[in-house]
C-alpha cells in the first residue's frame, strides 16, 4: 500500500475508490520516461472523488474535454482506467468527476475557486498551500474542503508528483518515492 492512502474508517469502499485513483496516476507517473526533458510538459490528472452528484454548484464544464466513459466508465475497469487516464493526461484539461461508487463522470470541469460561494467563505481558513504546490494542486486542495467532496488526486505534469488530498490536508509523493521497493528500477 502506497504511503499516501488515507483511512476513510468503515467506507472501504470509498477508501478502495480513492486508492484505485491513486495508484492509477502513479501507474501514469512511472510510466512517463520524460520528466528530465528540458521544455517537456509531462502527464497530468486531476480527479474528484464526490458524494454529491450535483456539483455544477461549484463546477464548470471544460468545453469538449471528456473523460473516455464508453471505454472506462468506473475505476473498478482495471488496465482500461489506466490507458484511459494515460490518454486524457496528456490530450485533456480538466477535472474528472468520480462518485463514491466508482463511476466517472464524461463531462471535465473546471473547480471554482473556493469562497465563491456564501456557503464556503469559513472553509477558505481551512487550507494552507506548500510551496510545491501548482494551480491544479491549489485547485484539488481547496477542493477537498468542500462537504460534497471526499478527496482529490492529482498527478504534476510539471514533476509527476501524486498527492492525496482530504479536508484541506496533502498526503503527497514525489515521483521518485512513487512503488517505494516495488518499484523496478
Amino acid at each position: 500500500m502506497s504511503d499516501l492512502a488515507i483511512d476513510y474508517g468503515d467506507h472501504e469502499r470509498v477508501c478502495e475508490v480513492v486508492d484505485r485513483l491513486m495508484y492509477c496516476a502513479e501507474h501514469v507517473s512511472v510510466s512517463f520516461d520524460g520528466w528530465e526533458e528540458p521544455h517537456v510538459k509531462g502527464p497530468g490528472l486531476y480527479f474528484a472523488v464526490i458524494g454529491d452528484s450535483d456539483y455544477g454548484a461549484y463546477a464548470d464544464p471544460m468545453g469538449d474535454n471528456r473523460w473516455p466513459r464508453d471505454t472506462a466508465p468506473s475505476v473498478f475497469d482495471g488496465g482500461v482506467l489506466a490507458t484511459a487516464a494515460e490518454s486524457v493526461s496528456v490530450a485533456q484539461d480538466g477535472g474528472v468527476v468520480v462518485a463514491v461508487d466508482g463511476e466517472i463522470e464524461a463531462q471535465m470541469v473546471r473547480f471554482r475557486d473556493l469562497g465563491t460561494r456564501d456557503e464556503e467563505t469559513d472553509l477558505v481558513d481551512d487550507v494552507s498551500y506548500e510551496p510545491w504546490m501548482g494551480s491544479r494542486h491549489m485547485s484539488a486542495i481547496e477542493t477537498s474542503v468542500r462537504p460534497e467532496v471526499v478527496a482529490t488526486v492529482t498527478l504534476s505534469e510539471e514533476t509527476g508528483r501524486v498527492s492525496v488530498f482530504r479536508d484541506g490536508e496533502a498526503n503527497s509523493m514525489r515521483r521518485e518515492e512513487i512503488g517505494g521497493r516495488w518499484r523496478g528500477e
